[in-house]
């Protein structure tokens, strides 16, 4: 195990990640002297337009686009960032207005105003993008523009989430002169207004970022430049971390590579774990035959062992989950524990002998091979070996990389598949809203009515949000009895950096996207 003094630096729970080490006092004057800061993760975008992705290719947003809101180091709480103020104007949160910055600029030079952003949030509803994140918006009326500097949003219902979303990348406020009304854009130019611009993107490979000289917002950039690497798995990641190719690891460790980090006294690496709000989870699709049966659903999440693949797919880098919230956040459950409990081969015979089903039910399960860390084939392999060796199930394996992925299950190809989720925002309602109704995340339409037209808007209605506890978890039973979406496990935040880099404490926001400008490198300890 490292020397926690030095090698593990524990990070508070991702609500609050906000230490900051002592190694940073002696930062280097010139912070690129040695070049640029190399970022290395697993996750590469899916598309480089906000109005077309509700993944992890809000990491790169973050970092080149501007939202009305956002989280300046050490808040959990939206904060005005391209708006000089933003709050709800009327008692019942339905509407929301917000006043820009004086003089806003995209990083070409065209002036950031009122209408630029009226033209962004309107774009994400008309293209409403497969997968993309028009489903944030549900509770949006309308936005308008008031002269240069003032945006209206009216909602259709309160929503108290609202300033959330608004800080969520996928507002990311784009150039109208750029990016079309009613299409995303094709190609792998961007023109934003956040803290860096794109100098140069590489698909799948890199991604290189350079200070905006335009850029006014929080962000105190304490570094000149980054280049994201994209890595197709964590070995080649880590070999070069170690060979000094790149300086930071983020996103995609595996856990044998975490385990070695810990065990082996790298004196020139360290190892920052924190708690995290990722969850991996399995979605059945309606639309095949045996996945849209209830009694089907229910007897794989009967004898799916969660504990088995944290400790032997995860190494324990991962905790257990019996509920879409994880633990941590108010409203948190165990569901999933609670009606169906410890894994049982006779309970599911029974469920399914019950709904009259005899013969082995015959599923396909898909995952992507470059997403959510390079575990996700064995465990996929492991869910296969737990349900074949029930004898109550065959299993087909099937990949593809996270691009093609995301067509497919956009497309309803999929009969049972494999989702990671990073929170838009650190509340029980972004754990159960992306995923239920007619138009969500996944692309395979969830309807429920209780949910969408009666838990939700009552738990939106209420500011305080420690007072929405009730409605989270009754919505929560309600996933458990309907069994369309299973929740795996939830994971852990690790960044690996080379021992000259400084920043990578403060570097997650409450949604764990890395804030790349908070890196720079240190001349000494």
């Amino acid at each position: 195990m490292f020397n926690r003094n030095r090698f593990l630096r524990k990070v508070a729970a991702i609500a609050s990640i906000s230490l900051v080490t002592g190694c940073s006092l002696f930062s280097d004057d010139d912070p690129d002297s040695a070049g640029p800061i190399v970022v290395g993760t697993t996750s590469a975008p899916s598309t480089l337009d906000p109005a077309g992705a509700w993944d992890g290719s809000w990491e790169l947003y973050r970092n080149i686009f501007q939202t009305l809101l956002a989280y300046p180091n050490g808040s959990t709480t939206p904060q005005p960032d391209a708006a000089e103020s933003c709050s709800f104007t009327d008692s019942t949160s339905r509407t929301y207005r917000c006043k820009l910055r004086a003089g806003m600029k995209f990083a070409d030079g065209d002036a950031l105003n009122a209408e630029a952003v009226q033209h962004s949030i309107d774009r994400i509803r008309t293209i409403n993008a497969p997968g993309g994140p028009a489903g944030l918006l549900g509770s949006l009326d309308r936005v308008e523009a008031s002269g240069d500097r003032e945006v209206v949003f009216h909602l259709n219902q309160s929503d108290a989430t609202f300033p959330f979303v608004l800080a969520t990348p996928a507002m990311s406020i784009v150039d109208p002169d750029d990016y079309p009304a009613n299409s995303l854009r094709k190609d792998d130019k961007v023109y934003g207004s956040g803290p860096y611009e794109l100098k140069s993107y590489e698909e799948g490979k890199q991604a290189v970022l350079t200070k905006n000289g335009n850029y006014d917002g929080f962000a105190d950039r304490k570094n000149d430049e980054v280049t994201i690497r994209y890595f197709q798995d964590s070995s080649t990641m880590v070999k070069a971390l170690r060979d000094k190719q790149i300086d930071v690891t983020y996103r995609g460790l595996a856990a044998d590579d975490i385990i070695a980090l810990q065990k082996h006294n790298d004196t020139d690496l360290e190892l920052v774990d924190g708690a995290g709000t990722d969850i991996s989870y399995l979605v059945f699709n309606p639309k095949d035959s045996w996945a849209k049966q209830p009694a089907v659903r229910k007897a794989v999440a009967q004898i799916v062992d969660r504990g088995a693949i944290a400790h032997k797919v995860y190494k324990d880098t991962v905790d257990p989950l019996y509920s879409m919230v994880p633990k941590g956040l108010t409203g948190h459950s165990t569901g999933f524990f609670d009606d169906f409990g410890n894994p049982s081969v006779a309970k599911a015979r029974s469920i399914l002998s019950d709904a009259g089903i005899t013969q082995r039910v015959p599923l396909t399960f898909w995952y992507t091979t470059d997403r959510y860390g390079s575990e996700t084939g064995l465990m996929f392999k492991e869910l296969k070996r737990q349900l074949e060796g029930s004898g109550l199930f065959t299993i087909t394996l099937k990949s593809r990389p996270w691009k093609d992925y995301v067509v497919g299950y956009q497309k309803g190809q999929y009969p049972v598949f494999g989702r990671g989720w990073f929170p838009d925002f650190p509340d029980a309602d972004n754990f159960i809203a992306p995923f239920v109704g007619e138009h969500n995340a996944l692309g395979t339409p969830y309807p429920s009515k209780q949910i969408t037209g009666q838990l939700l808007p009552h738990s939106r209605a209420e500011s305080d949000r420690a007072q929405t506890v009730k409605d989270m978890q009754q919505a929560q039973q309600i996933i458990v009895q309907d069994a369309r979406l299973l929740p795996l496990w939830q994971g852990r935040q690790y960044v690996a950096a080379s021992d000259d880099i400084s920043g990578g404490e403060q570097a997650l926001d409450p949604s764990t996207i890395m804030m790349m400008w908070t890196l720079h490198r240190k001349t000494s300890w």
